[in-house]
């Protein structure tokens, strides 16, 4: 069983149970809800989009990933630049996918 959710910009494939980095969530409780689910799999070899689904995950923390440099240079006119960036993230754990009245949770 898993589902595939869109946040952030960006589409993971989540299962019950699985912990999962995405960008960053500002949540005052301990809980999230996802429910921009784009498609559900209950059984294997299968794919539907639900017409009305949710995944509800709780927060593990909040980090910033590695540092990555971004390096400019314009050749024979004495022009460099480095800039960093860390990004931040959310790690979070996926408790239960409810997908049209059928809810897939963590054993």
């Amino acid at each position: 069983m898993y589902a595939v959710i869109r946040t952030g910009g960006k589409q993971y494939r989540v299962a019950p149970g699985d912990v999962v980095k995405i960008e960053s969530v500002g949540s005052k409780d301990q809980t999230v809800e996802f429910s921009d689910v784009l498609a559900v799999s209950g059984e294997p070899g299968t794919i539907a989009k639900p017409s009305s689904a949710k995944v509800t995950a709780e927060v593990l923390g909040d980090g910033r990933s590695d540092k990555i440099l971004v390096f400019h240079l314009k050749r024979k006119k004495q022009y460099k630049k480095l800039q960093g960036h860390r990004q931040g993230f959310t790690e979070v754990r996926i408790k239960a996918i409810e997908a049209d009245g059928v809810t897939f949770s963590a054993s």
